[in-house]
């Protein structure tokens, strides 16, 4: 007798592809004890600015200014009446400085004039802050409020498809598929892991697949140097 549509069970992602998953997110934790947020930061002001300088740039690069500018400008209320000329060519090693210039002084007007100079603590006021997608809310949630989210960068996305979680380069699609892996209780640190192990080994050209401890549970090893010698000489710390 054929089944009916409505006696068919739709399948939970609870199989070979979730335990797969947890497993690598168990061995990266294990490979990358010392993972977490690369940007420097003491407060939940400081890391928003520093996620909106880091995009189209290197953690370490932003870290070699943002000394100086919280030195400058402390807090909201300072950041609302910075110099434009000379925020400019403080963060000009950032790159697109003259965007990120605008994007931060009006940042620091509307923490100022709508929030009462904090920095608020929920996706959906993040998210209406000048230069803030769900991306730099999620990392600033999860960094600096210890909300769970997931950090769809880069380097997140583009090995959530090399190892089957998502086939999809929408990051929201990519947050909501890989979230239904795990439980949220281990998006923060996964997130750290997956983004450190990307930086590190598992690289867009040429990945370490020799020197990768996740490498007999990806479905596409081979795609780099698989010889263990060769691929150890492929293994980096992030470039500034």
């Amino acid at each position: 007798m054929a089944t009916s549509p409505s006696a068919r069970i739709t399948p939970r992602p609870e199989t070979a592809l979730v335990r797969r998953a947890r497993r690598i997110n168990r061995i990266l934790a294990e490979t990358y004890p010392e993972a977490r947020a690369e940007l420097d930061f003491t407060n939940p002001y400081e890391l928003l600015v520093a996620t909106i300088l880091s995009a189209q740039s290197t953690d370490k690069r932003v870290n070699q200014v943002t000394a100086e500018l919280f030195r400058r400008w402390p807090g909201p209320v300072a950041l609302a009446g910075a110099d434009r000329v000379e925020m400019e060519e403080l963060i000009r090693p950032t790159g697109f400085f003259r965007a990120k210039t605008d994007s931060l002084l009006r940042l620091g007007r509307v923490l100022v004039d709508d929030f009462a100079g904090e920095v608020p603590g929920t996706l959906a006021e993040l998210v209406t802050l000048p230069g803030v997608g769900r991306k730099t809310a999620n990392v600033v949630l999860g960094n600096a409020f210890g909300v769970p989210g997931i950090t769809v960068d880069t380097h997140f996305g583009r090995l959530a498809r090399r190892w089957g979680w998502t086939a999809s380069k929408d990051p929201d699609t990519v947050e909501a598929e890989v979230g239904a892996l795990f439980p949220k209780k281990d998006w923060v640190m996964l997130c750290h892991h997956v983004i450190w192990h990307g930086r590190r080994r598992c690289h867009a050209r040429n990945p370490a697949c020799g020197a990768c401890p996740v490498s007999h549970l990806c479905p596409v090893f081979g795609e780099g140097e698989t010889d263990p010698v060769k691929a150890a000489k492929l293994v980096r710390e992030p470039r500034g």
